[in-house]
């Protein structure tokens, strides 16, 4: 039988707003990402949803972002390498307060909007991620998009790194994600179960011009900000359970 992650980005509010159902989807998923305040998220969201992750069981990870609250986090911004680190470590320390005191941990590490797409293929600040997740826990996982420098230079210095794949976004045929802004971004909410049927089990994905992505992911994301997104995570995993695959968080216990 197949084993898969299944992760959603929650506490996704700030105030008196909230974007995201992390209630509900915590019932669902198998691994919590958790703003940790730079793109979105509060102390009392953060606490909530360490609370409801470590009664439900799920793995907490922390959703690390560019300090941009106002832009949720999906702007780029060349940042210093040593001060994204410092950025990086504050991020992780807050929400692993919050974990600790609801009896759990945070277990990994995720980078956010532009910072994920920017750690693809930006060298400097890849390293400066790598740094600060070594320098605040070497035993802390990453989760990251598969052939990014970020995954490549987390595994030369001996993180264990997780491939993650999207439900709701396309690809490109190098196996990038689509640009918010272009054609194509975004994936037909039909077409959500069957796609994370294919990459669990045959490690594939149609790229936006039909040809097939190597996908070989440990974990599956379904964005918890996207309209729908409860609906569509419990499709996705009743997809995959009825195709056979199990569900868990990839961290060690």
């Amino acid at each position: 039988m197949s084993t898969i992650d299944l992760n959603a980005d929650l506490g996704q509010g700030f105030g008196r707003w909230s974007l995201t159902d992390d209630a509900g989807l915590l019932d669902v998923v198998t691994s919590a990402n958790v703003a940790c305040g730079f793109h979105a998220g509060d102390p009392v969201t953060m606490q909530r949803v360490c609370r409801l992750a470590a009664e439900r069981g799920v793995a907490i990870g922390a959703q690390v972002s560019y300090r941009d609250l106002a832009g949720f986090g999906r702007r780029f911004i060349d940042v210093e390498p040593a001060e994204l680190t410092a950025d990086v470590i504050y991020q992780i320390g807050a929400l692993e307060a919050f974990a600790r005191a609801a009896g759990t941990r945070v277990s990994y590490v995720k980078p956010h909007g532009a910072l994920y797409n920017a750690v693809v293929h930006h060298e400097a600040q890849a390293a400066a991620l790598v740094a600060a997740v070594l320098s605040y826990d070497g035993q802390l996982d990453v989760l990251g998009l598969p052939g990014s420098r970020w995954l490549a230079l987390a595994g030369e210095v001996g993180l264990r790194t997780v491939a993650e794949g999207f439900v709701d976004r396309g690809y490109t045929a190098q196996g990038t994600l689509v640009p918010r802004s272009e054609e194509g971004a975004f994936v037909e909410e039909s077409a959500m179960p069957a796609r994370a049927v294919r990459m669990a089990r045959e490690c594939l994905v149609d790229a936006v011009d039909g040809s097939p992505v190597p996908a070989a992911v440990e974990s599956l994301c379904v964005h918890g900000d996207s309209p729908g997104a409860l609906a569509n995570a419990r499709a996705v995993r009743a997809a995959l359970e009825g195709a056979g695959v199990r569900l868990a968080a990839f961290v060690a216990e």
